[in-house]
């Protein structure tokens, strides 16, 4: 597990408190308050931390390192605890400085707050970065005599899965130098994206709107206010495209060094390895997803443009409402009671679980300037609790996020028994949760809606928002692929990184689109790629596997619920092949992928047959 979760927040704790802005269909929305890691940032609490963490991994380091060897199998399994410990206090103190970030990015006192905490961070985990590179050097020998320790058991997967990077770990003080500089590396270039994304401002109808709002446009029901906020869109991305296509090259180069120095074979092999997933699975899922693209985005985008009476679709018609699509606004409170509803049906615990999320201040609702775009589950730490940040605008597919991002809550809950160490979950089973509570809420949705139309509508929603989790993820990971290989080439220029996102968008969205040169831009607002580089596909994973696990909790498999919770609790102490056996799948089987494409491809069926 990474040390501490990943960048985004900082300072006034006082303005996430209390009440919100109201959304677009007048409730009032929630705020989070962050006082449950810390009171605000000038607490005593986070310099007590800061001081009684780096006492703590000095100590460690003086002595563990060099012994470990040396260990019995429970003495190890202490130095294991202990270590765990340091680290949940300094991930505590980074998800503050995270989420405070994320709530006001463009504040430059958040901005200063966040630096220094990452930085302190830094330099005090440096101290505790000898154990899992010792631990890595121990041999098969050693590591079985203290293997048979009853109190080792609990780590052993932990352990294990360190040891996928062994083949790739370096000498202690290449480690060392490399994990001081990702302040200045990485972390610091993401927050340059961060903040420049929320700084942005895209003129349209007389209006300063965030990227954020102005992209919400593009789902607009005037078409010609789609086109305008494309066109406004696009030129801002242009105007800033040699900063993106900087910090892009950077970044892409800034890996392809360190790829090259631990002897990964290819660009997304280090992240396949952090997923505990195999190149050929992943590989799988790639070439299934992409043999469907004509089955699936290029006949629904054809049948999209016969809805909208156009001969091409051009970008901005790709998230159109239908024209018999009234967009009725939902209220926070009516939302809230259709995903617990929801989630109650499949099973009173799932919901037992997801209810003090509205019932304490864990979520962030409300759209507002300076706040991070679209939605994300932060898990904090075991000892407290996950945050969830949403721009709740009232419409259906706010209430699919709100269930998608509950879901990853609701993960991150149930897995927090398992303790710091071994409570995150592989990307892969990460989209596990959040994609089936979207699924629970959108049949709950479908069942309970009378109106023919309107059910078109909700499957026709249903079927685009599959779309964007498999087929663009899929077409986002294919950028990745070929945008890393290119750059290993020499740098690129920001007419080619848009060549590349062009031709992807093609080959995914299908003949029914006209992509023009403004679009070229697109790729470049994108967090995942900047973040966490090849991410992407771990959302078409946990879609597809969720439609596979949801086939069999639909042909009535006998106590599918009590499995499914189950494998939440495990978080990060199973692998997938594990994880999925209680239900009869397995990812690496050729039918596997194929299964969950055809249930986006049995939607496509009936909207077809609907349309006839």
């Amino acid at each position: 597990m990474p040390a501490h979760p990943h960048p985004a927040s900082a300072a006034r704790a006082a303005a996430d408190k209390g009440s919100a802005p109201a959304s677009e269909s007048g409730a009032e929305l929630p705020a989070w308050d962050l006082g449950d890691l810390y009171e605000t940032p000038e607490s005593p609490a986070i310099a007590a931390d800061l001081t009684m963490a780096e006492k703590a991994a000095i100590a460690f380091e003086a002595a563990h390192a060099g012994h470990l060897a040396t260990l019995s199998g429970e003495a190890l399994a202490a130095a294991i605890g202990e270590y765990e410990r340091i680290e949940e206090r300094l991930g505590r103190l980074a998800s503050y400085a995270q989420l405070l970030f994320a709530a006001h990015s463009t504040d430059p006192e958040r901005g200063r707050f966040y630096q220094t905490i990452t930085e302190r961070v830094t330099s005090i985990s440096s101290h505790l970065l000898f154990f899992t590179l010792e631990l890595n050097r121990l041999d098969e020998a050693t590591l079985a005599r203290q293997y048979a320790a009853p109190a080792l058991r609990r780590f052993r997967s932990w352990i294990e899965d360190l040891r996928v990077f062994r083949p790739h770990q370096l000498g202690d003080d290449l480690e060392k130098l490399l994990h001081e500089k990702e302040v200045t590396g990485h972390s610091a270039w993401s927050r340059l994206f961060d903040e420049t994304i929320a700084s942005l401002r895209v003129p349209l109808g007389g209006e300063e709107l965030t990227v954020n709002a102005a992209l919400e446009k593009l789902a607009d029901r005037d078409r010609a206010m789609r086109a305008a906020a494309a066109t406004a869109i696009g030129q801002v991305f242009s105007a800033n495209i040699r900063l993106f296509s900087f910090i892009t090259n950077t970044l892409a180069k800034d890996k392809e060094i360190i790829d090259t120095w631990r002897r990964y074979p290819e660009p997304w092999s280090q992240r396949n390895r952090a997923n505990m997933v195999e190149d050929e699975v992943v590989a799988a899922l790639e070439e299934t997803v992409v043999t469907a693209y004509p089955r699936l985005a290029h006949r629904y985008y054809a049948l999209k443009a016969k809805w909208l009476g156009l001969e091409r679709l051009q970008h901005w018609d790709r998230n159109a409402p239908l024209p018999e699509d009234n967009d009725r606004q939902i209220p926070w409170d009516d939302a809230k009671r259709r995903v617990l509803d929801a989630y109650a049906a499949f099973s009173p615990d799932l919901a037992a679980t997801a209810r003090p999320f509205f019932e304490r201040p864990w979520i962030d609702a409300a759209p507002r300037p300076g706040k991070a775009g679209g939605a994300f589950a932060h898990p904090t730490v075991p000892s407290a609790h996950p945050y969830l940040l949403l721009n709740y605008h009232g419409r259906t597919r706010d209430v699919m996020t709100l269930a998608h991002e509950l879901g990853h809550g609701v993960h991150q809950v149930l897995a927090g028994g398992q303790g710091y160490l071994l409570a995150n979950t592989p990307l892969t089973l990460a989209e596990t949760a959040s994609v089936f509570g979207e699924m629970l809420t959108f049949r709950a949705l479908l069942a309970a809606e009378a109106e023919p139309a309107r059910k078109r509508v909700m499957l026709a929603a249903k079927v685009e928002d599959m779309l964007n989790t498999v087929v663009r993820q899929i077409a986002f990971y294919r950028f990745e692929k070929k945008l890393h290989l290119a750059r290993r080439k020499g740098e690129l220029l920001p007419t080619q990184i848009g060549e590349i996102w062009l031709d992807v968008q093609r080959e995914s969205l299908g003949p029914a689109f006209e992509f023009g040169e403004d679009y070229s831009v697109y790729w470049s607002y994108i967090p995942h790629f900047i973040h966490s580089p090849f991410y992407v596909y771990a959302y078409a994973f946990g879609d597809c596997l969720v439609n596979a696990l949801y086939g069999v909790f639909e042909d009535g498999h006998p106590g599918f619920a009590a499995k499914y919770l189950d494998l939440l609790r495990a978080g990060g102490s199973k692998r997938h092949r594990e994880l999925l056996a209680p239900f009869g799948l397995d990812a690496a089987d050729p039918g596997f992928w194929r299964r969950g494409t055809d249930i986006i491809a049995g939607f496509i069926d009936q909207l077809e047959a609907i349309s006839a």
